[in-house]
């Protein structure tokens, strides 16, 4: 289905392992005050394994697709599909535990806890699924060695430069081995040769792993990093998909 197009059947369930959107409308007001939408009918299919930048001008409606497509917001009407699942239909209490097993999160400012060593911050989502202490910081100190982290376990993130607290938030969104990665401008507050550090080690690490990753973000460089461009203006996808 060509990318926003409209959906004739909407009763078809996402096979595992694709992430569905289908005619996505997402208002923040009535419609009656003549605004546009944030998203104007939305349909996009992210392939399992696959990598997706989103770009698009300040108030295309990027970012509020990541949130919609991650549970983060419910959307106005549409669906959101995943493992035969519609997100947007799910209660709070649900969309939580889903966000917390199946989707991570690296955001631009990385989110990391101060109080606690890199280490136990990447723990943490496990933590809070219920995993023991010893299993959790196990699989967390598997993922510095990849990550070029070697020796940072026990550092608190003002201890640590930009580019490595992005490590560590990485390593904290790839711990539950989630089925998609969002990242939004998550290179945003970095340099140039830091930003594309960040990002091989991103997109390596999602695809070793079979995960999914949609990342939003205004810079061209970030982009070339994933498989498949897509273009937003004004609430809606204005091109079909584009190599990065």
């Amino acid at each position: 289905m060509p990318l926003g197009a409209r959906s004739q059947d909407r009763s078809l369930p996402a096979p595992d392992g694709r992430l569905i959107a289908r005619d996505l409308v997402m208002r923040y007001g009535p419609a009656s005050d003549g605004t546009l939408p944030a998203l104007g009918g939305v349909s996009l299919t992210i392939e399992p394994g696959e990598s997706v930048a989103v770009m698009g001008p300040s108030g295309s409606g990027k970012t509020t697709l990541l949130h919609v497509l991650a549970g983060i917001l419910g959307p106005t009407s549409g669906q959101v599909l995943w493992n035969d699942r519609d997100v947007a239909r799910l209660s709070d209490a649900d969309r939580t535990l889903l966000r917390r097993q199946d989707f991570g999160f690296v955001f631009q400012q990385g989110m990391l806890l101060p109080e606690l060593p890199a280490v136990e911050n990447v723990a943490l989502p496990l933590l809070l699924d219920g995993v023991r202490r010893s299993e959790a910081t196990n699989r967390a100190r598997a993922l510095f060695e990849p990550l070029g982290l070697a020796g940072l376990e026990r550092r608190r993130p003002g201890e640590l430069s930009g580019g490595q607290a992005q490590r560590v938030a990485i390593a904290r969104a790839l711990v539950g081995r989630p089925g998609v990665v969002f990242a939004d401008e998550p290179t945003g507050a970095l340099d140039q040769t830091t930003s594309a550090e960040v990002m091989r080690h991103l997109t390596g690490l999602t695809s070793h792993s079979g995960a999914s990753l949609v990342v939003v973000t205004h810079d061209q460089n970030v982009a070339r990093w994933c498989s498949r461009l897509v273009r937003m203006r004004d609430g809606l996808i204005d091109t079909t998909e584009v190599q990065a």
